[in-house]
C-alpha cells in the first residue's frame, strides 16, 4: 500500500465498544461562525459566547462516550471564566474542528478539548507544516501553516499520542489526514509527520514539511 510517501508505523486499535464506534452519529452541518484572522486579539460578543456554549453543550450531550464521568456544567463554568479560551474554541469551531471535551487532567484539573470533526477540519486544509516550510516554497505557496495557525488560535496541534487517544473515541480521518506534532530530530531533516485511519488501522506517515494537500489538515487540543 502506498499513501503519499513511506509509511512509518501503523497501529490497529482494539474496539472496546464495537457498536459505539461503528454507529457514531455524524453531526448535521450547521452555519458555523466565521473565523477571525486576528485570533489573538479578538473579543467575543455576549451573543457569540452564548451561541458557542450552546453548540458545545449540545455536542457534549450527543457524544457521552467521549467524556465519561465529566459534567458539562463544570466545564461550562470554567469556560465562562476564561474568555481567551472561549476565543480559541470559537476559532476551532469556525474552522470546522467541532471541538469537544475528551478528558480531564487529574493533576491540573484542566478540561481537555480535541477537534472531533469526522474528517480533518475543512478550514485548515491545504497548509504546509510550519513557517519554515512555508518560507521554503518557491511557488504555489499555501495561505498558512499548521503550526502557525495553531499558535495564532492559542491551541496546540495534536501529538501522535493525542491522535491515538482521539481514535479510541470514534473513527476519524477515514478520507482525509492530519498533520501531527513532529519531533525536532525529524523536522531538522526536512520532514514532518501526519496520520489517518484506513482499514480500521491508525497509520503514521512522513512527508516533506513543505508539502500541502487538499485532503490534509490538522487537529488541535486546548486545555481549560
Amino acid at each position: 500500500m502506498v499513501l503519499d510517501r513511506a509509511v512509518i508505523v501503523s497501529k490497529h486499535l482494539p474496539r472496546a465498544d464495537e457498536t459505539y464506534l461503528t454507529s457514531r452519529p455524524r453531526e448535521k452541518p450547521k452555519n458555523r461562525p466565521k473565523p477571525n484572522a486576528n485570533f489573538l486579539t479578538m473579543k467575543l460578543t455576549k451573543a457569540q459566547i452564548n451561541e458557542l456554549i450552546g453548540t458545545l453543550s449540545e455536542r457534549f450531550a450527543s457524544n457521552p462516550g467521549r467524556h465519561k464521568g465529566i459534567k458539562w456544567a463544570e466545564a461550562e463554568e470554567r469556560l465562562r471564566a476564561e474568555p481567551a479560551k472561549l476565543a480559541s474554541l470559537f476559532q476551532m469551531e469556525a474552522t470546522g474542528g467541532e471541538p469537544d471535551v475528551v478528558g480531564r487532567d487529574k493533576k491540573t484539573d484542566e478540561f481537555i478539548f480535541f477537534d472531533c470533526s469526522a474528517e480533518s477540519p475543512k478550514g485548515r486544509r491545504s497548509v504546509c507544516y510550519d513557517q519554515a516550510a512555508l518560507d521554503s516554497r518557491k511557488e504555489h505557496k499555501p495561505n498558512h501553516s499548521a503550526i502557525g495557525m495553531a499558535a495564532e488560535m492559542g491551541i496546540k496541534i495534536l501529538t501522535e499520542a493525542d491522535y491515538e487517544e482521539l481514535q479510541k473515541l470514534g473513527e476519524f480521518d477515514l478520507k482525509t489526514s492530519s498533520w501531527i506534532a513532529t519531533p525536532d530530530e525529524i523536522r531538522k531533516l526536512g520532514g514532518a509527520m501526519f496520520c489517518d485511519r484506513r482499514y480500521d488501522t491508525i497509520w503514521t506517515y512522513h512527508n516533506g514539511a513543505e508539502s500541502c494537500y487538499g485532503a490534509r489538515g490538522w487537529r488541535g487540543s486546548l486545555r481549560v
